[in-house]
């Protein structure tokens, strides 16, 4: 027993030091991509919990005036992957030295080399295993640690770790103020709330109260929130989760990430009005949504949080 017990841990230690080094490579190419303003391509998936990583890497790589945009497929597609066709179609006319993606492309391994192909280097933040190979680049995972702390991180939560790395090289002091997003994306990814994720959960709404937000502080005003609990919460969740339309496309995945990163309040309120809109007239969410708030009452009883 002591034997395997020892193999775990001098495994989990090769694993963590693996990680960790990647960290540092993806660091150092956003660094130079940074400085050097070559093109980099955010590229995520279309549910909150990717969006919200999206929106905070654009906004932590915004404020170091680097040259970024980002891609979100329109298609419904289950499988996480980064859209080969997407590369070869959209990704590479808009010119990208480099591809980082949130929380998808772990088993993209086509994909990936299509992109080196054509110049880009990629790196990956996924929280999922890979299903065979490994694709050949710059990958962030904590699941191969196989830790219970690690092993329920959501896509912007992954994606922070990334965020807090880059703002400790560029002496950024606020990247906390990111937490609201953190927050708001891994309640709506439905893990549990242990671990890392308790933590965010709970800085994220302290943050959530003095939010400086534009798209967070209009939701808040178009749906008349002025104290924050468990309702209010989800309230703001379930308005920003892209709603579906008859033809199967994410119309509003992309709406919401230029929510979340807008400095324009005025814009910020109009998306918002029109988000609220959307989810009035789409109920198949309810009773999700009253699963999400219980779950999320029984943690804020655990945690005293309201």
């Amino acid at each position: 027993m002591n034997k395997d017990k020892d193999k775990f841990f001098k495994n989990s230690c090769v694993k963590e030091n693996f990680i960790h080094k990647n960290m540092k490579i993806a660091l150092n190419r956003i660094v130079n991509a940074v400085n050097g303003r070559e093109k980099i391509i955010i590229y995520g998936h279309y549910d909150l919990d990717c969006i919200t990583g999206v929106s905070l890497l654009i906004l932590i790589l915004r404020y170091l005036n680097a040259d970024v945009e980002y891609y979100i497929p329109s298609e419904i597609e289950d499988n996480y992957e980064i859209d080969q066709k997407a590369v070869e179609n959209h990704i590479k006319f808009l010119g990208a030295n480099l591809l980082i993606t949130v929380g998808c492309g772990i088993n993209s391994c086509s994909a990936v080399k299509e992109c080196q192909k054509l110049g880009m280097d990629v790196i990956i933040t996924d929280f999922r295993l890979q299903k065979t190979h490994t694709p050949d680049a710059c990958i962030i995972n904590y699941a191969q640690l196989q830790d219970s702390y690690f092993n329920n991180l959501t896509s912007v939560g992954l994606v922070f770790k990334l965020a807090r790395e880059i703002a400790k090289y560029y002496k950024i002091k606020c990247v906390n103020k990111y937490m609201d997003l953190v927050m708001l994306g891994t309640i709506s990814k439905n893990v549990p709330l242990v671990g890392e994720n308790e933590k965010y959960i709970v800085e994220g709404i302290n943050k959530l109260r003095v939010t400086n937000n534009y798209g967070i502080k209009a939701l808040m005003k178009v749906h008349k929130i002025s104290n924050i609990d468990v309702n209010t919460i989800y309230k703001l969740v379930s308005t920003a989760i892209p709603t579906v339309n008859p033809i199967g496309r994410m119309d509003n995945a992309r709406i919401v990430v230029e929510l979340f990163t807008t400095s324009n309040a005025y814009r910020a309120e109009q998306i918002a009005k029109y988000l609220k809109k959307q989810v009035e007239s789409t109920n198949h969410r309810d009773l999700e949504y009253k699963k999400e708030v219980s779950r999320l009452r029984n943690f804020s009883k655990t945690l005293q949080l309201f």
